[in-house]
């Protein structure tokens, strides 16, 4: 018997079940897999790429000769495990490749996901060198968390098929170990390319922050021209504050216009001195 159901009506499956499972389970001493001598207990957080749903839930897979029971926690991993379960031509099959085949198609499109991850980072990371603002820190932070959802989520299935493919208590036929030995060495490749694209996301954040510096530097670099610019001025104009009654300016009918291009002389030449430097 093959059947999806909600974790509220494993009880009524209690009669298809070894006697041991449910004690099992309610003492919370499930892990992400258990193998016992007559059927395997198996759980974990299906995580769906393919939407923009974020939460993972859970999955308990029960496998033994005769019966392989799928408990889902909510109504997404319900329907998710119904779509890629009943399946009419694989009726006939042991329960061990129809295992294999449930796995497979809960997993299909993630490569497409990871290309398309890729795809993102790598124009993003363009992006970031010709010009960061503030909206490119939202989409570094919603990369590194899908980054680690992925991971966490390929982690738990390839521990997963590597104690399948180990098949202790001897519920699987050979084709099925090595078919989940195949798909353990499938996630490892994700693994590997979940672990790539974030060492890239950890560079594109650097990248950020490093152009986020140049562009203080710049606007600091603007900042101190102005103030070097403005200095002279500043001390012409606090010399005429002084309120001399004898200063020679003031009885020469030319000497505020004088004042006046001394001061604008000044500014051309710090200008050119600064462009001549390269510092504007």
């Amino acid at each position: 018997m093959r059947m999806v159901l909600p974790m509220s009506r494993i009880r009524e499956m209690e009669p298809y079940m070894d006697a041991k499972v449910l004690n099992y389970i309610h003492e919370g001493q499930i892990e992400a897999f258990e193998g016992f001598e007559s059927f395997d207990l198996i759980a974990f957080d299906w995580y769906d790429v393919r939407s923009r749903r974020t939460a993972a839930s859970q999955m308990l897979v029960y496998l033994d000769r005769e019966d392989l029971f799928i408990f889902c926690e909510d109504d997404a991993a319900e329907s998710a495990a119904r779509a890629v379960l009943q399946v009419p031509e694989e009726e006939g099959l042991p329960n061990g490749q129809a295992l294999y085949h449930f796995f497979v198609r809960l997993l299909k499109g993630d490569m497409a996901h990871l290309d398309q991850l890729e795809a993102a980072i790598s124009d993003g990371e363009t992006e970031v060198l010709t010009g960061a603002h503030e909206a490119y820190l939202d989409r570094i932070i919603t990369w590194r968390q899908e980054l680690l959802r992925l991971k966490r989520y390929y982690e738990q299935l390839d521990s997963i098929f590597d104690d399948l493919a180990d098949n202790d208590n001897g519920l699987l036929d050979k084709q099925s170990v090595r078919r989940f030995a195949n798909l353990g060495n499938r996630m490892e490749r994700y693994l590997n390319a979940v672990q790539s694209l974030r060492e890239s996301v950890a560079q594109l954040r650097e990248a950020y922050q490093s152009q986020l510096s140049i562009q203080q530097n710049d606007l600091m670099k603007i900042f101190t021209v102005v103030t070097a610019v403005f200095l002279p001025l500043t001390l012409l104009a606090g010399w005429y504050g002084m309120n001399f009654a004898n200063m020679p300016e003031l009885r020469w009918k030319y000497g505020y216009p004088a004042v006046i291009l001394v001061s604008a002389a000044i500014v051309a030449a710090l200008l050119a001195y600064f462009k001549k430097k390269k510092w504007l």
